[in-house]
């Protein structure tokens, strides 16, 4: 088994922006990291919206694989 070995987090950015600014430009690798982020809900709040949604019957039977028969 091979060891693998992480680079530091400062290294990490480091390499990321000068590979940005390599390929697409100073202008456009600034642009690139200014776009903005899609705030990201907490995972209580996304759970219980899941949860709102979810059809309960048929993802249990999903889960458990259950085949009903239309009666």
């Amino acid at each position: 088994m091979t060891e693998r070995i992480y680079l530091e987090e400062d290294e990490v950015v480091r390499r990321a922006v000068e590979a940005l600014v390599r390929d697409l430009g100073p202008v456009e690798a600034m642009r690139f990291l200014s776009l903005p982020r899609e705030q990201v809900l907490d995972s209580v709040a996304q759970h219980r919206q899941w949860q709102d949604r979810l059809d309960k019957e048929r993802f249990f039977d999903e889960v458990f694989h259950v085949t009903r028969v239309d009666e």
